[in-house]
């Protein structure tokens, strides 16, 4: 798919909603370009346990999927807020709920990394949440628009930021890279078996966009080889330019702070790397009786959601309950 890229207007034609399409996309089992749908719903509603009156947390808010389930719930009395640090979608998701009818009085939305949860909390004088939610996987909003250089599959700039006013793109990262330090991303962020001949190819090059560094991947390894690579490297690098594993680490030490007591959190993960924080973060927790029960194993999602939604066959649910 990603060697031969066309528009994507053209090749999806899913993107503008037309109805026969879309049922099309969907009837295959795929997801349209554009349409998010929010992973593992039944199971993140059955951990967290929304009730009239609570106050509650999307830390991921995204397209606002499972915000508008919880939100349903919370009401008569409760409150949620949705924070994304996307300055694109969250204006975008806050006007697609308020339109099903939640104010400002129960719902409030920041632009704000998950990791910020403690001041935003503090600003709001809540003294903590009854059940937060973290989603960490990457909307269908970013990943299908090419402008954003998430996806090897379209043509567009090598940028891969979410929130694009900041920071540098991934290209100016990898063209000042070192291959020891390229090795070590890839293998932290995705263990890509391959890291240390990509890393000595690809590091300090100018990539002038996402379809040019896929060809330079599959230019180095056999094609198996690359199509397993390439979601790989391209993860690899998403986590590196957002500093994605240092907000997941703070937001961890700081969660049980952002709970009331009794309070529930739920983390859906997509990659070893991000399970395996949550998990060891929730096991000391409950080692040290911070954490009154935690999820044993991480739940996945049913057999029929990863069918209509092959995203959400790589997502693990934890959750933990606060003493």
């Amino acid at each position: 798919m990603g060697r031969n890229p066309r528009a994507f207007a053209e090749k999806y034609k899913e993107h503008a909603g037309d109805p026969e399409t879309v049922a099309k996309v969907l009837a295959a089992g795929k997801t349209p370009a554009g349409m998010h749908r929010p992973v593992m719903i039944d199971e993140v509603l059955t951990a967290l346990d929304p009730q009239p009156g609570d106050r509650f947390v999307d830390g991921t808010l995204g397209h606002g999927g499972h915000a508008s389930e919880i939100l349903a719930r919370l009401q008569p009395g409760g409150t949620l807020l949705g924070l994304d640090q996307d300055p694109l979608q969250l204006p975008v998701t806050e006007q697609r709920l308020r339109e099903e009818g939640f104010g400002e009085d129960v719902f409030q939305a920041r632009r704000s990394n998950f990791a910020g949860l403690p001041r935003l909390l503090g600003e709001l004088d809540w003294k903590g949440a009854d059940g937060i939610l973290l989603d960490l996987g990457v909307s269908s909003m970013q990943i299908d628009n090419p402008d954003r250089g998430f996806s090897y599959k379209h043509d567009g700039p090598l940028d891969m930021r979410m929130n694009p006013r900041r920071g540098e793109t991934a290209a100016a990262w990898l063209e000042k890279i070192t291959p020891e330090k390229l090795e070590a991303v890839l293998v932290q962020n995705s263990d890509e078996p391959h890291a240390a001949m990509l890393a000595a190819a690809l590091a300090g090059r100018r990539f002038g966009g996402c379809v040019e560094l896929a060809a330079a991947i599959r230019s180095i390894l056999p094609e198996r080889d690359a199509d397993d690579s390439l979601p790989r490297v391209f993860q690899a690098l998403r986590i590196q330019v957002n500093d994605e594993f240092i907000a997941l680490d703070t937001i961890l030490r700081e969660l049980p702070n952002c709970l009331k007591s009794g309070g529930r959190a739920v983390i859906i993960t997509f990659h070893s790397g991000e399970d395996r924080r949550v998990k060891q973060a929730f096991a000391f927790g409950r080692k040290e009786g911070i954490y009154a029960e935690v999820s044993p194993a991480p739940l996945r999602a049913a057999p029929e959601e990863v069918r209509q939604n092959p995203r959400a066959s790589s997502a693990k649910l934890r959750w933990a309950r606060l003493a």
